[in-house]
């Protein structure tokens, strides 16, 4: 298929994420990574929230990190994902620059107060640069990490019309 990268965008658990949950998460993904990468394919995580539960003195996102090995498993960040639990996605992409390949470009919308869920109504996508995280702060950071594709993500019924918008904000931005 061409394909370059296999991604996973969500981990199994009951209740609450834990550290027993992150522990065997981190286990399979060096597992899986390794028999990925004698394919030649590069295995990567796309995070939902969850994982910005507190740990230790970080957070169970930095476990993951911590705990995968860095030749066999790779992150997408999802920027709506890191703020949505109340992290903030330049922190992390200074924290951890070698480790991210992909990235999902979502805003959320002003005034959400998120969780560690992993969940949020569509309703609160909005288009890129309108809601409350700092785009050009996060384009900025990005350009000092491995990041070789970014995806503009947008699951509201208003698909059609609002990315083209977010990508004119985008180039905007760059320009």
């Amino acid at each position: 298929l061409g394909a370059k990268y296999v991604r996973v965008a969500w981990i199994p658990f009951e209740g609450e994420f834990t550290i027993d949950d992150a522990r065997r998460a981190a286990a399979d993904f060096n597992r899986v990574g390794e028999v990925l990468k004698a394919s030649g394919l590069y295995f990567c995580y796309h995070n939902h929230g969850y994982e910005f539960r507190p740990h230790e003195d970080g957070t169970l996102f930095d476990f993951l990190v911590q705990n995968t090995k860095p030749e066999y498993v790779s992150f997408e960040m999802d920027i709506l994902w890191v703020t949505h639990p109340g992290a903030n996605p330049v922190y992390y992409l200074e924290k951890y620059p070698e480790r991210f390949r992909l990235m999902h470009l979502k805003d959320l919308k002003k005034g959400v107060e998120g969780d560690y869920s992993g969940r949020t109504p569509r309703e609160n996508d909005v288009v890129l640069g309108t809601g409350q995280i700092d785009i050009p702060a996060v384009l900025k950071a990005a350009q000092n990490t491995n990041i070789e594709f970014y995806y503009i993500e947008d699951e509201s019924p208003d698909v059609i019309e609002r990315v083209p918008v977010s990508r004119d904000y985008i180039i905007s931005i760059l320009q």
